[in-house]
């Protein structure tokens, strides 16, 4: 019995637009077949969100209509079943190449490319298929058997082609997007109901990852969780760890950063809280910080550049007699951040239409204190939205 198809997230004509795109670049570099190893890249192209474990690529051809997705035999299904592509264009590898020293899904994918007719043309290869939530930087000695097995092709470095192409998003990704906002917003604000002396960390985080999931009242539910990052007093000053097996007690300050994931985009927020009043220089960086965000997201408009957007941040708390070391923040979309542009002085990129951001103003400035607020927004024609509406405040509870 054939694998039934589950209700896509984008209708074909969307993944098709993405994959025109990405041939146009391809033949703008002179790229007759591009392999494709991102997992977040083969979601943006083919709409698959399982879980790839194992080795997998998928293969974009310049002259075929669809791409050729390689995936180990378990997974195939799955493959099949979440996305558009055709039966004959799922390939499933034996576990002969699993768990092996000497081959692996690689020499599927090579053998592939010589059986396609383009073992004598120019590939392009995601040598470094990084992100924030995914992982797939090739090995030497990978890339090292491509060259070698692929000896007659012009082996082309083509990390990043299709991160470029996704940075500008389609108006049915930006509706993804508000979907992911929502659901953080509830997140975020079931984060103050539950947040109270005597609670335990974990259970604060359960109660986040529960809205995580069912989304906001009356909205979508999520379709994916990732943790959220919860640093409490004595550890404000950290970024990027979970929670602790402490339980939170009066005077405690606590930073939140979390994520809504909607067909595998994200949109994240930020908020500080404490339990009771905050102390003076809290209050003091967050008018601070609220100031500088108003300020970078005046100038998140066509025309200006990312380091504009930084700049603004930066000056604004400056005068206000605090500093920011980081970056202000990065693009978003499918994976948490992705890996192009940045929200920093020293990129000039220039900003456009349905670019999407988390302005994202975590403060680390000692080793034990520290403040975090950000937003998730994008860049309209003449100005920008902001997806995230939780109140942009200090939370005192």
């Amino acid at each position: 019995m054939a694998v039934t198809k589950a209700l896509q997230p984008f209708p074909k004509s969307e993944y098709l637009r993405r994959l025109i795109a990405v041939k146009a670049e391809m033949a703008r570099r002179g790229i007759d077949a591009l392999l494709v190893t991102s997992t977040s890249n083969i979601t943006y192209l083919t709409g698959n969100v399982s879980r790839l474990y194992s080795i997998h690529g998928l293969l974009v051809m310049g002259d075929k209509a669809e791409p050729t997705m390689i995936v180990r035999a378990m997974d195939a299904a799955g493959c099949l079943h979440l996305t558009y592509l055709e039966p004959g264009n799922v390939i499933g590898y034996s576990d002969d190449y699993v768990g092996r020293p000497d081959q692996n899904g690689y020499d599927v994918m090579i053998d592939f490319i010589h059986e396609a007719g383009y073992a004598n043309r120019s590939v392009g290869i995601e040598f470094n298929a990084g992100g924030a939530l995914t992982l797939g930087v090739m090995t030497v000695a990978t890339a090292e058997k491509f060259k070698a097995r692929l000896e007659n092709a012009q082996v082309v470095d083509a990390t990043k082609l299709v991160d470029w192409v996704r940075l500008i998003k389609s108006d049915l990704e930006i509706n993804v997007l508000r979907d992911a906002a929502a659901i953080a917003d509830a997140a975020i604000m079931r984060a103050a109901e539950v947040i109270r002396p005597g609670v335990h960390e974990s259970e604060v985080a359960a109660e986040i990852m529960a809205a995580q999931v069912r989304g906001a009242p009356g909205g979508k539910p999520a379709t994916g969780a990732f943790a959220p990052l919860i640093c409490s007093s004595p550890r404000t000053g950290t970024a990027h760890i979970v929670w602790s097996d402490d339980e939170l007690r009066k005077g405690s300050q606590i930073n939140i950063e979390l994520s809504g994931n909607r067909h595998n985009y994200y949109a994240a927020i930020m908020r500080t809280f404490t339990i009771g009043p905050a102390p003076d220089r809290v209050r003091r960086l967050h008018e601070a910080q609220v100031a500088g965000l108003e300020a970078a997201l005046a100038v998140a408009r066509p025309g200006h550049t990312c380091s504009d957007v930084a700049n603004a941040f930066y000056r604004t708390m400056g005068k206000m007699g605090f500093r920011k070391d980081s970056r202000c923040g990065y693009p978003i979309g499918i994976d948490w951040a992705e890996p192009t542009v940045s929200l920093q002085s020293s990129d000039s990129t220039e900003l456009k239409p349905n670019m999407a951001f988390h302005l994202m103003l975590g403060n680390w400035l000692e080793d034990d204190f520290g403040y975090v607020i950000s937003e998730s927004f994008r860049v309209t024609g003449s100005n920008v939205e902001v997806l995230t509406k939780a109140p942009r405040k200090l939370f005192e509870l």
